[in-house]
């Protein structure tokens, strides 16, 4: 693994860095898609994740004057046999950190992936295509590309948004999130619905468990779509676009026998009036374009453009033996 020039280290994130790692994923956003797509509150949640210990699994790099210009951390927060990473580096300033830190993050990988008890552990990444170091890095280290994901987003400005008229037999309603049996077919339908795709299952505890975990939950943007009375699909917004003045769709999940009936369609702009209403000047969302039911084609239908789309690298590592050979660090991290 190539070393840190001469002055450099790495140190374990605290949450008094929060301000100064955003600052990085800001540089870092800019630099690979023109603009921030990063918030505090994803700084916060990504150090605090569940199954995520940031003085045993999160890095920053210093550069020779002690300002942060690196920054690396895993996650997987149901403890199953897939781990995403993350490596930000503050372009032209902190390139030399990537190799560094993505060595640090492969080695603590394949301890965690003992940890939860698997002897074969996946290991995702993403990367814009402009992004040619942090992919060298991850081909040198035995990535292979899977796939690519969007991030989609649509302006809230300018002419009122509301929610038209439903197809026929169609009808959306908000969640009534303090009935408990309701809240569980809530979460049922995004398992059931996305069991077709990439997704990894999360049981209720552990999504409930996530919910709890959040700064703030504004309940009146998740939606429950039915079709001719029979429960049809369900949206989930999150707020952590809150602070940039944006809404953001985490799921959208509509079950195969309603499909292609407008109930998506129902959903999603039902939720952009609520984010409009709330004066909200975007709203967003992220999607696998190799996504069975073909979902992006109706984010774009509905207005929807791609911000950035993203390659997902992917390898595999051994939880025992020496499968991963980086070379332990030595004075540089702690």
């Amino acid at each position: 693994m190539t070393g840190l020039p001469a002055g450099w280290r790495t140190r374990r994130p605290t949450p008094a860095d929060v301000p100064e790692i955003l600052r990085l994923a800001h540089a870092s956003d800019i630099a690979a898609v023109g603009e921030p797509d990063f918030t505090a509150e994803e700084v916060r949640e990504a150090l605090t994740a569940p199954h995520t210990d940031p003085s045993r699994d999160c890095w920053v790099a210093l550069d020779a004057a002690g300002e942060i210009v690196g920054w690396a951390y895993p996650g997987n927060a149901t403890g199953d046999d897939r781990e995403f990473i993350e490596v930000y580096a503050w372009p032209g300033r902190g390139e030399p950190a990537l190799r560094w830190l993505l060595g640090l993050l492969l080695e603590r990988v394949v301890e965690r992936g003992r940890e939860f008890g698997h002897d074969v552990y996946t290991v995702r990444a993403g990367a814009i295509p402009t992004e040619t170091e942090w992919i060298a890095a991850l081909t040198e280290a035995g990535f292979g590309f899977l796939k690519q994901h969007a991030r989609m987003i649509m302006s809230l400005t300018g002419a009122p948004v509301t929610a038209p008229e439903p197809a026929p037999g169609v009808t959306v309603r908000p969640l009534r999130h303090d009935d408990e049996a309701e809240l569980r077919r809530f979460h049922a339908t995004i398992e059931e619905a996305f069991r077709d795709s990439d997704h990894r299952e999360t049981d209720y505890e552990t999504w409930r468990s996530r919910c709890a975990a959040e700064s703030s939950i504004a309940w009146d943007e998740w939606f429950v779509g039915e079709a001719d009375g029979e429960w049809a699909g369900v949206l989930q917004s999150s707020d952590s676009g809150a602070e940039e003045n944006a809404g953001w769709v985490r799921s959208l999940a509509v079950l195969r026998p309603y499909r292609r009936r407008g109930v998506g369609e129902a959903l999603l702009r039902r939720a952009f009036a609520a984010y409009a209403a709330k004066g909200r000047a975007t709203a967003g969302l992220g999607v696998d374009l190799a996504n069975p039911t073909r979902a992006a084609r109706l984010y774009r239908a509905v207005g929807m453009r791609p911000m950035y789309q993203a390659n997902i690298y992917q390898r595999t590592v051994q939880t025992s033996g020496d499968d991963v050979r980086v070379g332990r660090p030595r004075s540089s991290a702690t």
